[in-house]
């Protein structure tokens, strides 16, 4: 019996559905082990339910440290309270990812809902469904309401074919949509709804609606012909630390006219015309919660080949999902702990499992921000209480001193650049934000790929390739026979006079190669 059978006994004397099992529940032909495990975020939540041992607490779930076996599958419902950023919602679903499980929602549908400048370019294609849908007379005495959809249906018939629609663009479990009529109807806001507030009525729906959810592999929007090359560059000319200086971008614009490629420098005012083009490089700082990310997320549906992709920016923003990541992959990584903001009784121990110093870090820190090196218990006790602030999880991580990182370019999985990056001067970090006036990050030497010791970039790719086939810098530290490592960045500097020292024009024709052999595949409908 699944879970929610259990509940549909309890409620309904009607013939039940589709039985739920560990085996069979979302296992396509073929597929010889199969697991479900929904993920509440208090036990307390599904008490209206009946109990299954494939119920897990988000605690529990974001403790497990099993690899999934090979061939097995894993198919996580996320039902935590609340998907915040950086919440315990949010990292079930970042972790379900890491280790290979199938979940919903994803890190890009709770993005996605976060704001309305994310999810507003996907309303825009519903308007005709919603007009005849609401035409209904249901609702013509009606100026604003709000549905509530599981797993995207609904129990009014008129709205189901919308209501599959919008679960087609938004994949979550529970939805509430605002609908809102101004010379005509159309939706005001889209958001996560929480299975805790549920009512009896709507407790017996979402119980029906999970026991007939089978996963779907919607249709891709289809690409627009694509038969020039124009490539915007995204840049911001008042970054402080930009991945790619003036020269750089200059030298972009002066090697893509030798390829047949016209570049176009663009900022964030360009948002709208982003359709203009074949292709986005996006040579800006990324974030998921800034407008990068809705660059890349935009370029991508309008067919266009985007680096840095949008599901890179997700996988590499936030260093928790790369820890899970690596330990999934036993690949060489400094030893480390995730610390839980609800479990100060672990702070004291960590400092004797790892020792001192060690380094403490915000999951999505960058450029050096966020990270701090402590000396002592109380050191330590006073950076998790500063940056707690900030996220319900913290990586304490063994202080592991080299005197530079390699870092290490892949792009299509291949390694292309090959650089040592030297310790500010007097500091621990490249990067030393303390210092005063412009000279806070330490030297860089670039050498040929085959120039590197053959374990750092043989590391670099196999950890680079579990996040993509993108652009991507692998930083990595080494000493003596033990190579391990630090981050993945998904936007990795490309400077003139440093990153291309050593191939000079060859690095960026090879980026702009890169794109030139995508635009042709999707040009004759091939995957790349």
């Amino acid at each position: 019996m699944s879970a929610v059978q259990g509940h549909w006994r309890e409620v309904s004397e009607q013939s039940l559905p589709a039985t739920i099992t560990s085996t069979t529940y979302f296992s396509p032909p073929g597929t010889t082990s199969s697991q479900l495990l929904i993920i509440v975020e208090r036990k307390e939540d599904w008490a209206s339910y009946f109990p299954c041992e494939d119920v897990l607490s988000a605690q529990e779930y974001l403790e497990q440290n099993r690899v999934t076996p090979p061939g097995k599958r894993v198919q996580v419902i996320n039902l935590c309270r609340s998907y915040k950023y950086l919440g315990h919602g949010y990292y079930c679903s970042l972790l379900a990812e890491a280790r290979g499980h199938k979940v919903i929602p994803s890190v890009r549908t709770i993005s996605e809902l976060t704001r309305k400048a994310l999810y507003g370019l996907a309303l825009d294609d519903l308007d005709k469904t919603l007009e005849k849908a609401l035409s209904h007379h249901l609702y013509s005495d009606t100026e604003a309401f709000t549905l509530t959809l599981y797993f995207g249906r609904t129990h009014i018939e008129p709205l189901q074919e919308l209501a599959r629609q919008l679960f087609e663009v938004f994949p979550c479990p529970i939805l509430l949509v605002d609908f809102k009529r101004t010379n005509g109807w159309h939706i005001e806001g889209v958001k996560s709804g929480a299975l805790h507030k549920l009512r009896e009525d709507q407790e017996d729906q979402f119980a029906h609606s999970l026991d007939n959810f089978s996963r779907k592999i919607w249709r891709l929007p289809r690409s627009k012909r694509l038969a020039r090359y124009d490539l915007a560059i995204l840049h911001d000319p008042h970054e402080a630390l930009p991945p790619s200086n003036v020269r750089a971008l200059e030298n972009f614009v002066r090697v893509g006219q030798g390829l047949g490629i016209d570049v176009e420098l663009i900022e964030k005012k360009d948002y709208a015309r982003i359709a203009e083009y074949d292709a986005l490089l996006i040579r800006e700082t990324t974030s998921i919660d800034n407008h990068t990310y809705r660059f890349a997320k935009k370029a991508e549906s309008e067919g266009l080949v985007v680096m840095d992709d949008p599901a890179s920016i997700l996988r590499c923003t936030n260093k928790v999902y790369l820890t899970d990541l690596l330990k999934s992959h036993r690949l060489g990584m400094p030893a480390t702990e995730i610390l839980y903001k609800d479990r100060p009784q672990d702070f004291e121990r960590v400092g004797e499992r790892l020792g001192f110093p060690l380094v403490l870090k915000i999951p999505d820190s960058c450029f050096s921000r966020g990270v701090i090196k402590v000396e002592s218990r109380q050191a330590l006790l006073e950076a998790t209480a500063e940056l707690f602030e900030h996220s319900v999880l913290l990586l304490a991580q063994e202080f592991f001193y080299t005197e530079y990182d390699w870092r290490i370019g892949v792009l299509n999985r291949k390694p292309i650049y090959a650089c040592q990056y030297f310790m500010s001067k007097g500091h621990w970090q490249i990067y030393n934000h303390q210092a005063k006036g412009q000279d806070i990050n330490g030297e860089c030497r670039t050498l040929a790929v085959h120039e590197a010791p053959r374990a750092v970039v043989e590391l670099a790719v196999k950890t680079a390739n579990l996040i993509g086939d993108g652009l991507y810098g692998v930083d990595l530290k080494q000493a003596g026979d033990r190579v391990v490592v630090i981050e993945v960045n998904d936007n990795p500097n490309l400077d003139a006079g440093i990153e291309d020292a050593y191939l000079r024009d060859d690095l960026y024709a090879l980026v702009l190669e890169e794109f030139v052999r995508r635009l042709e595949l999707k040009r004759r409908g091939q995957a790349w």
